[in-house]
């Protein structure tokens, strides 16, 4: 009967109040404060001057004494974790490589140190210039790294035998192939990498490249040259042209007949044969000094600035030089070395007779032989930040006889033993050999290692190992002086 609803009453309320104030947060300087101040920070200068004199003398002397001080020599402050293990950090492979069997035959970090290359081939006999290789990296820095694949894999018609990353460019690549050729290659480019070759000319080594190593170019600062050796007795310097051909700069010959007779040696075929050269280093302190590794298992001492031409029949565009000035005493088969930095002149060898030598470069025994290994011995690398350690790698395996365990990469710390290894580590079941290893010189706790199973290991080595101590230069020398007395 009604249609409206009852009367809807509403009420008002304030549900926020507001009310501001002001407040000064800074008051102005007055002047007769800012005078105070002024007048509380002049110096005294009369003052100054009298004692700057009287502690002038003390101070100098003082100076001086830490100046001549080789107390903290090669000491740096390290602000990361320690760690007391070696650790392997990464198993890396090709699996189309270990599909054809093929084994690592070099290993080689670039300029960042964070991306490291291994080159594919057999080191174990036969005719493998024909056989198809590759050359594989993997960046470690990588989100989503994976082990069994490759951020670039290289096509090669022909083993790889030797790697070098150019020490500041860090995408070139540079490799040398059972064939004798070398090839360049820029890793930055998925398509058609190879930007420098030699080809193959009267030049062109004649049998396979065991080391290749950059140099810098003393006439053009831009550009580097590229070293090459082969057991075809030749040692050449490479420079880059325009049209992506390396042509011949300079070059030497090792001829038996040249080769100074210092010592017996006896499995030398003395004539104008050739001598193969299997490695070669530089010295880090004069530049024009060098060592070469050659085959019968002699270390000899060599010069660039040699003028004595080589006793070499075969043609080519640049007269070859005979460098030869020493050699050393030897090991039983083929040696690899190299130069650590000494002020001594310390080098180490290594050959397949399982031996490491460690030579000064002013005489020809060797300071200190290394029995490290009853099999061979088939690389050796001083670490880049430690002068009394070295690593190398064997083909040792497990020993039978005791049970113990006998590791493939050998670590070796003059600091705490002149005799035996402080670490070995195993990097493959079985004997299986390691024919390569490699230190980082940027992130220097890592070490990599390639083997015949066609796998590379990346281990993190312990704190150490790594981190130099006071006065370990001395200790290097001391000890060089003791085994010389």
């Amino acid at each position: 009967k009604s249609c409206q609803t009852g009367k809807i009453s509403t009420v008002e309320t304030a549900a926020q109040s507001y009310t501001s104030r002001d407040a000064g947060v800074q008051t102005d300087q007055s002047k007769d404060a800012v005078r105070d101040f002024q007048q509380e920070g002049q110096v005294d200068y009369a003052s100054l001057l009298s004692f700057l004199q009287r502690v002038e003398d003390a101070v100098i002397k003082e100076l001086n004494k830490n100046w001549k001080s080789r107390a903290f020599d090669g000491f740096a402050v390290n602000w990361t974790d320690q760690n007391e293990t070696v650790l392997c950090l990464h198993t890396l492979s090709y699996p189309e490589a270990q599909d054809q069997n093929l084994q690592v035959t070099s290993v080689s970090w670039n300029a960042t140190g964070s991306v490291v290359a291994c080159s594919y081939g057999r080191l174990d006999g036969g005719d493998w210039s024909t056989e198809k290789s590759y050359i594989c990296t993997w960046n470690l820095d990588r989100r989503g790294l994976n082990p069994q694949r490759p951020d670039l894999v290289v096509d090669v018609p022909s083993s790889v035998m030797c790697l070098a990353f150019h020490p500041s460019q860090p995408s070139l690549l540079a490799g040398g192939l059972f064939s004798g050729e070398l090839v360049v290659w820029d890793t930055g480019r998925t398509e058609d990498p190879v930007i420098w070759r030699t080809g193959m000319t009267d030049d062109t080594h004649t049998d396979p490249v065991y080391q290749v190593n950059w140099l810098p170019d003393a006439k053009h600062r831009n550009h580097s040259r590229l070293l090459s050796v082969s057991t075809d007795g030749k040692i050449l310097v490479w420079r880059e042209e325009r049209d992506g051909r390396l042509a011949l700069a300079e070059g030497f010959a090792m001829v038996a007949q040249q080769i100074p007779r210092s010592t017996q040696l006896k499995k030398f075929t003395w004539g104008e044969a050739a001598v193969g050269v299997t490695s070669l280093s530089f010295s880090h302190f004069d530049p024009r000094v060098f060592v070469v590794g050659v085959e019968g298992g002699y270390s000899l001492k060599c010069s660039t600035a040699a003028e004595t031409l080589a006793l070499h029949r075969t043609g080519s565009s640049v007269p070859l030089r005979a460098p030869a000035e020493l050699a050393f005493s030897p090991h039983g088969c083929p040696p690899c070395f190299v130069l650590p930095p000494s002020p001594r002149n310390l080098f180490l060898s290594c050959g397949t007779d399982g031996q490491v030598h460690l030579h000064s470069m002013l005489q020809t025994q060797p300071l200190i032989s290394l029995q490290l290994s009853k099999k061979y011995l088939f690389c050796v690398r001083w670490s880049p930040v430690r002068p009394l350690v070295f690593a190398a790698a064997s083909g040792e395996g497990n020993c039978n006889k005791c049970f113990c365990f006998i590791g493939d990469v050998h670590l070796f710390d003059f600091e705490k033993s002149s005799q035996k290894p402080a670490v070995s580590i195993k990097q493959a079941a079985g004997e299986c050999p390691v024919y390569c290893l490699e230190f980082n010189i940027k992130q220097t706790r890592l070490l990599a290692a390639g083997d015949a199973t066609g796998t590379v290991k990346v281990w993190q080595l312990s704190s150490d190992l790594t981190e130099q101590g006071p006065r370990e230069m001395n200790h290097l020398e001391q000890l060089a002086s003791e085994t010389t007395d």
